[in-house]
Order: structure tokens, then sequence, then C-alpha cells
């Protein structure tokens, strides 16, 4: 099933609700609810047929319409909806924002940090993956998406702890998670000292990012950023 089918089924569905089949049975005329779908009474048709053919609803034909009842499953596809909708709206933070960017070549130093055990340790534990040795780099050109780069600073974030070697110091790393061209999951990573300012992003992944998305230098990205609860 496409979204676009489950949105259709779920746009009938509370079209149906409003005029009272999750309550009750409602005799509903298909020419009516083609009114309030915007659509013609054949697709009207179409609609109930297939949802009555999944089992969000119990239709009954007679002459001058439909006898309508929304059934248990029906109503659970609704709560699904008032479910997402309420979390959206009462979101401490947006469950997710989209920035761009143009892939550039880095400094080379991705794969000497990221490879470090006790970081890599700490991205396997926390994101659930073993980072690729590397990392794909974007720069916001837009004041939009560096405005918006700015404020994930304040969202939680996974934090990965820093630690002393060979004389050094390396300092924490914060982490979001991310989808990549929405095809890759990955992450964005900032650390605490970095040589790039909030313009530039820098997304780890499990694959070479460069090779699994064909980019290469002054290509356009899009990175999906997925706030945490």
């Amino acid at each position: 099933m496409t979204d676009e089918d489950s949105n259709r089924r779920v746009f009938t569905l509370l079209k149906l609700a409003e005029l009272g089949a999750h309550r009750r049975t409602a005799k509903i005329s298909t020419e009516y609810l083609a009114q309030k779908l915007g659509a013609s009474q054949q697709t009207a048709s179409r609609y109930l047929i297939e949802l009555d053919r999944v089992g969000f609803i119990k239709r009954t034909m007679t002459p001058d319409g439909s006898l309508i009842k929304i059934t248990e499953m029906g109503i659970k596809e609704l709560n699904r909806l008032y479910t997402t909708l309420r979390f959206l709206m009462e979101a401490t933070y947006p469950p997710s924002v989209t920035l761009e960017g143009t892939v550039f070549s880095g400094l080379g130093e991705g794969a000497y940090y990221i490879s470090k055990e006790p970081y890599r340790k700490g991205f396997i534990e926390k994101l659930g993956f073993d980072p690729f040795p590397g990392t794909l780099n974007l720069r916001l050109t837009t004041d939009y998406d560096i405005k918006t780069r700015n404020e994930l600073e304040g969202y939680p974030a996974v934090e990965i702890a820093g630690f002393k070697s060979e004389g050094r110091t390396f300092g924490p790393v914060k982490c979001y998670p991310v989808i990549i061209q929405n095809k890759v999951k990955g992450a964005l990573i900032s650390a605490l000292r970095s040589h790039y300012d909030a313009s530039v992003l820098e997304i780890i992944a499990p694959a070479n990012l460069r090779k699994a998305l064909n980019l290469t230098d002054g290509h356009k990205a899009k990175v999906e950023v997925m706030t945490l609860p």
C-alpha cells in the first residue's frame, strides 16, 4: 500500500467519522460523501468499496443510501492519526527539520577522529551503526539553513563522551540522527572542538555517502534531522 492509498483511506474515514459513523451506523449516500470529499460520486463509491474490502467499515446497501459503521479496525486507524497529530501539536520540538547544503571536500580529519576506538565504540553503542571512516561535508548557504542549524544546538542530542589518548584530550561529540537524501540513515555530528562553524554539516553513516548517493563536490544534498523525544 502506498502513502497515497493510506492517506486516502484515512481522509475518507475522517469524513465518515464527521458524519457520526464512528459512533453509530449512519445512512450516507455516495453523492453526499462525494461532496464532503470534494470528489466525484464514482470516486466516493470506489473509496467506500475499498474501505469495506480492507475491513475499516461495515457497509450495507439500501435503495436510498449506504448504512455505514466504522469498524474497530477503522477506529484504530483514526486513533493512530489522533496520536500522531497530538504528538505534533504538543511536542516541545518539531519531529524533524530539513537542511540543504552543497557537498565539498573537507580537511581530511574526519577519518582520523571517527576511527578513534572510543568514538567508534560510542557511535556503535548509541547510534547503532559502525561509521564509515570519513564524513560527508555540506556547506549551508542560505540564512534559513544556517539559522535552523543553530537552533539544533538547543535540541536534545546523543552525546558521545570525550576521552584522553596519547597525551591529547578528545572532546565530547553531539550527534543528531539524520536521513540523507531520504535514503540513507546516519548522524550529524557536532564536535565541541571543530574547525568548522555552523555553516558546515559533518555527516557520518555506515556507508561511504559519496558513493552510495553518487555525490561529488558541488552537488546539493538534503538532510532530514530527526529530533529526540
